[in-house]
């Protein structure tokens, strides 16, 4: 097993994220799916997932990557984050026997695909960071068979093994929960630098797609939005798309409120505003926030009602407007 190091007394510590537990003998980290057997840290969740489904693209979400395509989704168990506020808690929270779950190793993962005429796999519903062993094997079959590979991804993870991780995906939506340390430390017991190295690396140095999401919380992550979007055009550019969606109370912020319109309209605006070109609103049903526009002549190229796509202005992934290119993979 990579991405650890053998420590006195049969401990172990699992390098692959920046929490790099220390582990007794059969004791888990902190997603509970890596474990000590023996010295060696084992992934117990290999092979197990929470259930295949068909989704569209779009609901991962990801814009500029084969529009409208079929994506066969699929996670497992735990998480290395601790986002008090996490939408899937029922599998990345709560603690059950990996045997309760669907056994399906990665040869059955891409027949269902192949079968079903999925564009893509999505690593996704859980972070794929943790079932690291069980993502890989799956993209690596994934690019014998001409599949593409999707990550959807907190970034929390290591920079070597990042290397391995990003050379198997072709496309990724990293989910930026805010642009704060105390909003990471105290929300999802994490830190937010690892994070933005991540985010740098796979959009910089990597041949991987990437668009961002950031579910903003009112009174929380909200208040950051300019400073976000500061960092992304100074250190990436301004041509990643990046998403703002509606959050939903659950798991331990269930009395907080769902995000208002008017909060992603502020946020959608100031990105557009200070000059990024591809801004969304996500987990809310409006064309003209969804619609993705021409950054040359402004015009629509691909008009959106929440996953589905209503227009297409491309010809071979250029404005048939004006000719301009459209960043992205078509």
């Amino acid at each position: 097993m990579k991405y650890q190091k053998i420590l006195k007394n049969n401990k172990t510590q699992c390098t692959l994220c920046p929490r790099n537990c220390i582990l007794a003998p059969y004791q888990s980290g902190f997603c509970y799916v890596r474990s000590n057997h023996n010295g060696q840290i084992i992934l117990d969740s290999y092979g197990y997932n929470t259930g295949l489904a068909i989704d569209p693209v779009e609901k991962k979400p990801l814009y500029h990557f084969y529009p409208s395509s079929d994506v066969l989704s699929f996670g497992t168990l735990g998480c290395n984050m601790g986002c008090q506020f996490c939408q899937n808690w029922q599998t990345t929270k709560v603690k059950y026997p990996v045997e309760q779950c669907q056994p399906a190793p990665p040869e059955a993962i891409i027949n269902t695909a192949k079968e079903n005429n999925c564009k893509a796999v999505a690593f996704t519903y859980n972070d794929p960071i943790i079932f690291y062993e069980y993502a890989l094997e799956t993209a690596r079959l994934c690019r014998e068979e001409g599949i593409k590979t999707i990550a959807v991804t907190s970034g929390y993870i290591n920079p070597e093994p990042a290397k391995e991780f990003f050379k198997y995906m072709d496309a990724a939506n990293i989910d930026l929960k805010g642009f704060s340390e105390d909003f990471y430390r105290k929300n999802c017991f994490a830190h937010l630098q690892p994070v933005l190295d991540t985010i740098k690396y796979a959009v910089k140095e990597t041949k991987c797609f990437v668009e961002l999401t950031t579910m903003l919380i009112e009174g929380e992550n909200d208040l950051y939005v300019e400073q976000e979007c500061d960092w992304i055009l100074e250190n990436l550019g301004d041509y990643v798309p990046i998403h703002f969606s509606a959050f939903y109370p659950r798991y331990n912020f269930k009395d907080r409120k769902p995000t208002k319109l008017e909060t992603l309209m502020k946020a959608y605006n100031t990105a557009k505003k200070m000059g990024l070109k591809y801004v969304y609103t996500g987990n809310v049903s409006d064309i003209e926030t969804s619609t993705t526009y021409c950054k040359n002549c402004g015009k629509p190229l691909l008009k959106r009602d929440g996953y589905s796509l209503l227009e297409n202005n491309l010809e071979n992934g250029n404005c048939k407007f004006c000719g301009a290119k459209l960043d992205g993979c078509f």
